[in-house]
């Protein structure tokens, strides 16, 4: 199976789960997008890799028109099904993937992202996309789980994560994702830094991770270093701490 299939099946069987997730569905980097959003009047936003469409519906109380675009279908019904309830009429579906975006160049005013990157296949093709879809003067807001400058501590979360969930390629670090904004052509800065706090048995409930593979994950934490288990606050029950970025870029 390629990743893009790989990606699509993991999340289109946990789509429901992922729309009732609070993890996904609450933050404080919500309410900086929507009020991001709400600084340009008539706004047309993409949403890249909207999954069960969080993203998509802050930005749709402030915007003219939203595109929720995902490579998974089932996320895209579960969306459109939550829009129409909500009253979000401004939100629109398109299925695709993160690399080759099916709009006309200069098509929008924002394009978001939020907890989907770490999943993409060719992050630069990715942003070199959105610089393409871009409308000059455009503005990007990307927000996603960050990788650890020390390796030692970057080994390790991107171990867990992939254990956890196999469409997983890599929690990009701070200096990573600047790095590939200003090859895109984009002048990037991280706009905040902060920590979010992992429950773990809703964590792997929520993508179905095979029970192997959660014994795997336990095994990992129980057995690294103590700088490691400091560094990311593992509980007893496995819960910890996640490192999470929000990027700003024109």
């Amino acid at each position: 199976m390629k990743h893009h299939d790989q990606v699509a099946d993991a999340f289109g069987s946990t789509a429901a789960s992922y729309l009732t997730s609070h993890v996904h569905a609450t933050g404080a980097d919500l309410q900086t997008l929507a009020a991001s959003i709400a600084a340009t009047p008539g706004a047309t936003v993409l949403d890249m890799g909207c999954g069960a469409g969080h993203a998509s519906f802050a930005a749709a109380q402030h915007a003219q028109a939203v595109v929720a675009y995902d490579i998974a279908p089932q996320m895209l019904a579960t969306v459109a099904a939550a829009a129409k309830e909500r009253g979000l009429d401004n939100i629109r579906t398109q299925q695709g993937a993160a690399e080759t975006l099916p709009f006309d160049d200069a098509s929008f005013d924002w394009v978001i992202s939020r907890m989907s990157a770490h999943h993409w296949h060719d992050v630069p093709k990715a942003l070199a996309e959105v610089r393409r879809v871009l409308k000059p003067g455009g503005r990007v807001l990307f927000i996603d789980i960050a990788g650890i400058d020390h390796p030692l501590l970057d080994t390790h979360i991107q171990a867990v994560e992939v254990l956890r969930d196999a469409s997983h390629i890599r929690d990009y670090r701070a200096d990573e994702w600047l790095a590939y904004f200003a090859a895109a052509g984009f002048k990037a800065t991280i706009r905040e830094r902060w920590r979010l706090p992992i429950e773990f048995a809703s964590w792997v409930a929520r993508m179905r991770t095979p029970e192997p593979r959660v014994v795997a994950i336990r095994s990992l934490w129980t057995s690294a270093p103590d700088e490691v288990r400091q560094y990311f606050d593992v509980q007893e029950d496995g819960s910890f701490k996640l490192d999470a970025l929000m990027i700003e870029a024109n």
